[in-house]
């Protein structure tokens, strides 16, 4: 009869040893809430304008504005590949035919040497694909 008492503590005891319930973070005294992604930020024109920048060395924007070592690109969305008047295209580029939409301009911005082997943009691209959409919507605005 002695060994219930004891028998009856001893279930008592391990039965509090179970595993806790975990307490969220924020709510443990010197721990850090795990911060929430970030949200991706959307491009925009204005953004694209600022991606511009890499360009200036060698094509220029405005409308009717002159070619440079590159071609004025005022207007190009919706313009059929290497077709602006007074520049002289590279044949790789000639061959490539059909419009620049935003698929095709993304392509090209992306690798300009992969996408038309042989052309003369020696630019090595636009590698973040936020900063090619961004430059996109730049363009298309240059209406």
């Amino acid at each position: 009869m002695r060994l219930l008492p004891v028998a009856l503590a001893g279930a008592i005891l391990l039965a509090g040893c179970g595993k806790a319930e975990q307490q969220p973070a924020s709510d443990v005294p010197g721990t850090a809430v795990p911060a929430e992604p970030a949200p991706a930020i959307e491009p925009t024109a204005a953004m694209g304008e600022q991606v511009f920048k890499r360009c200036v060395a060698c094509h220029t924007i405005e409308k009717d504005g002159p070619n440079g070592i590159g071609p004025n690109l005022h207007d190009v969305v919706g313009r059929a590949v290497a077709t602006h008047a007074g520049f002289n295209y590279s044949a790789a580029l000639k061959a490539k035919g059909g419009n620049w939409d935003d698929a095709k301009l993304d392509r090209f911005l992306e690798a300009p040497m992969k996408y038309a082997p042989g052309t003369r943009m020696a630019f090595a691209g636009v590698i973040d694909a936020a900063d090619r959409r961004a430059l996109i919507l730049y363009l298309e605005s240059q209406k």
